[in-house]
């Protein structure tokens, strides 16, 4: 990474753009790769040196990059409608999209609002449950409840419900905070789901009347550090928001899309909720698009003539048609083979591949579902623990890798389109990377 090329384009991004989740000043040591194109599961800076999108692009990418059939249904929308707003108008690729989207659900859920990215598909889902009550006569049901480490997102009212320190302190004061309850963790042991349903019944009891709505990431949290729960949990939550009237909202942004290995992480319950929020992986890693999708009951308590009981909420490029295209073409490549019958036997081969670290003396908690990897690194050290997420990136790397881990939680969340040789190429430089980073801690 060391071409005149390579580093003119690093140090112009270092100068014009502000990076995201960053602390900036970090680069003065932390590598930032100059990324020239991608194609399938890896990606190319100028010099031609390849990386193992190991991690799907921040969970975007499930069919790789440059996808053919996704460039060419891309390009036919591009030369019939590139956008046109939603509000006072409609179009098919939005149509089709939020007909597809329901029926995945059996028509239990519908009435498709499309937003850009997750967090705003969490605060729509927030103001729809708030003012589902307000149109109800139950204003005084406006509080939420989230789980303990949960993340929905960065902006003010997903920080709400967002209970990880290092994004929500800065901003403490801009937000209104939610109930934090148990987390339903299996890593805490195997009474973990019982006790965190206990830990909400407690809080139901004492506030279901002034509760508007739970929010959950159904069978793994992921910023929590790949936190992985049970399905019954979900059947458990599902059943007290009925009993004290209660919203659920399934925040499967990073879940959804075969992500667990069901195209719905709910489905794995038997349950759905009351509002699902998508985004990431839905347009293939393509565009930015985010959709929630409810009931027939709470779009019904909109359905009025006076406007003020409608939801009032929009951005301009709602539904925009490349977008909604992108998403119906990831969509064709479900149907196009059988996506979630092969994750399984990927999955397999990959667990296999990384079964011998949980043997390794430095590693707790060798785990998956789905598509889904992790383990935690176990560093007596505080000095080398704060700063294992970066070294780990660093080496990996080296080693063709592009990971990110979540302080000391190591996870493997790749493309779908990974072959068998590529599956044990990344379990095996994961391994390798691991050793190489607990080498510079000795």
């Amino acid at each position: 990474m060391n071409t005149e090329a390579n580093q003119d384009w690093v140090a112009r991004s270092l100068a014009a753009v502000w990076h995201p989740c960053t602390q900036m000043k970090h680069h003065e040591r932390l590598p930032l790769i100059p990324v020239a194109r991608g194609k399938g599961a890896w990606l190319y800076d100028h010099d031609g040196r390849r990386y193992l999108d190991g991690i799907s692009s921040w969970w975007v990418n499930l069919f790789g990059h440059a996808n053919p059939a996704i460039n060419a249904a891309l390009k036919d929308q591009l030369d019939t409608l590139e956008h046109a707003m939603l509000a006072g108008c409609t179009h098919e690729p939005a149509v089709l999209l939020a007909e597809r989207l329901s029926a995945l659900t059996q028509q239990t859920l519908g009435h498709a609002f499309f937003a850009s990215d997750g967090a705003s598909a969490v605060e729509i889902a927030l103001k729809m449950s708030f003012h589902y009550w307000r149109n109800r006569g139950q204003a005084q049901k406006r509080e939420f409840v989230c789980l303990a480490n949960s993340y929905h997102g960065e902006t003010i009212g997903a920080l709400g419900v967002t209970d990880v320190a290092l994004f929500k302190d800065a901003y403490d004061a801009l937000i209104r905070h939610a109930h934090v309850v148990t987390s339903p963790d299996s890593r805490k042991g195997d009474d973990a789901a019982r006790a965190a349903l206990a830990d909400m019944r407690s809080l139901f009891e004492a506030r279901a009347q002034h509760l508007a709505a739970v929010i959950v990431e159904p069978l793994v949290q992921c910023a929590a550090g790949m936190a992985m729960h049970d399905a019954s949990y979900l059947k458990g939550l599902r059943a007290l928001c009925d009993e004290f009237g209660v919203h659920l909202i399934a925040d499967e942004i990073a879940v959804g899309c075969g992500r667990t290995g069901t195209f719905f992480a709910c489905e794995q319950a038997s349950v759905w909720p009351d509002f699902l929020c998508l985004s990431k992986g839905i347009s293939g890693g393509y565009l930015p698009l985010s959709i929630v999708l409810t009931r027939d009951e709470i779009y019904a308590a909109f359905y009025d003539d006076d406007l003020t009981r409608g939801f009032l909420h929009s951005h301009s490029y709602t539904g925009n048609p490349l977008a909604c295209r992108a998403a119906l073409a990831t969509l064709d490549l479900f149907d196009s083979a059988d996506v979630l019958d092969e994750n399984r036997r990927k999955s397999s081969l990959m667990s296999a591949a990384l079964k011998p670290l949980g043997d390794h003396p430095n590693v707790r908690n060798l785990r998956s579902r789905g598509t889904i990897f992790a383990f935690d690194a176990v560093i007596e050290d505080a000095t080398q623990a704060r700063t294992f997420s970066r070294r780990f990136f660093e080496n990996a790397l080296k080693q063709e890798l592009l990971l990110r881990p979540i302080g000391k939680t190591v996870y493997l969340m790749p493309p779908y389109i990974l072959d068998d040789e590529e599956l044990m190429l990344l379990a095996e430089r994961t391994r390798t990377t691991f050793e190489a980073t607990l080498a510079e801690a000795a």
